[in-house]
């Protein structure tokens, strides 16, 4: 099954250049089949990776949280299994 990985995370005021420099740095454990960056207003970054996966709960490395000074509120995160 395919999976897709969703990491969501906010900026502390002003820092969201470097939040999003953060999140493409980061280095997994292992490659994902894809992974994508974005970036929205208020300074919000999101992840998402694409997995290859024997079962939805499989163990899958992902992105830790940033230091706490450099976000607003704990990371958002999810799990999607394509259907299509």
């Amino acid at each position: 099954m395919r999976l897709a990985l969703m990491w969501e995370a906010r900026a502390a005021q002003g820092r969201g250049a470097e939040l999003l420099e953060w999140a493409r740095a980061r280095v997994l454990a292992r490659e994902p089949v894809r992974r994508e960056v974005f970036r929205a207003p208020q300074d919000r970054v999101l992840v998402l990776t694409w997995w290859d996966a024997e079962t939805f709960d499989a163990e899958l490395p992902e992105l830790p949280e940033p230091d706490a000074e450099l976000i607003t509120r704990p990371v958002h995160r999810w799990r999607f299994e394509s259907v299509e």
